[in-house]
């Protein structure tokens, strides 16, 4: 069962939802200000009201894929809610979990596990575009107005399949994943640890999720956490 609660200002939903001994599958938490939101790698992630905050639970289960694979299934029911709110164009995912409205990251999502729980955040830049030194961003405003109100049970109802697709069907969560993320052969930049970058073209995911990597030299690495860049 789907519950949506909504709160007026919070720090972070992920770190809300993880101290709740009450929160149990299929809660959402969405935030309209969230004061100490969190990225990747202990990044600072900003959300300008008007933007989407939200988090939701899943209680892991005996039999289901490995609990980082969910990075994929968040991100295919989250371009699938974006689709459904809006006639966008120049949607595409990057792997591992960040969604692209042209050249700009649209939203991004951050896996946290306690215990036999995970914790799925997503941040929407519905209204706003933040500022990044690193990288470009966009917003959905710029082809639809829609408010972290109405975007919430879309985004619910597209995780709610996916999770089960994650759970029931992961080859073919694999297929509907690539078929909206960067071409095979894309050309992409890898920031595998502090003193490694690699740079190749996309060849497609391993049977678990991981990214595969095709060098100059032609060896494939398999890259199953970094930090991705095109181009």
């Amino acid at each position: 069962m789907t519950r949506l609660r909504f709160v007026e200002r919070t720090g972070s939903t992920n770190s809300d939802l993880l101290a709740s001994d009450a929160a149990v599958e299929g809660d959402w938490l969405i935030a309209l200000a969230q004061d100490a939101g969190r990225g990747r790698q202990g990044r600072e992630w900003l959300a300008p009201a008007g933007n989407f905050s939200g988090s939701t639970m899943v209680e892991l289960r005996p039999g289901d894929p490995a609990a980082s694979s969910l990075a994929l299934a968040c991100g295919l029911a989250l371009i699938r809610a974006v689709e459904a709110a809006a006639p966008a164009t120049g949607l595409m995912l990057k792997w591992p979990n960040d969604l692209l409205l042209g050249p700009g990251k649209l939203g991004g999502i951050l896996l946290e596990r306690s215990g036999g729980r995970v914790v799925a955040g997503f941040g929407v830049n519905l209204a706003k575009a933040p500022a990044l030194p690193e990288r470009p961003t966009g917003a959905l405003s710029s082809v639809a107005l829609v408010t972290p109100q109405a975007f919430a049970p879309l985004l619910a109802a597209a995780f709610a399949r996916e999770l089960e697709r994650w759970r029931e069907d992961w080859p073919g969560l694999l297929g509907l994943w690539l078929e909206s993320a960067h071409p095979i052969g894309s050309a992409l930049s890898v920031h595998a640890g502090p003193d490694e970058r690699l740079e190749g073209g996309f060849d497609g995911l391993e049977r678990d999720g991981a990214l595969r990597l095709r060098l100059a030299s032609g060896e494939t690495r398999v890259i199953r956490a970094a930090d991705v860049s095109l181009g």
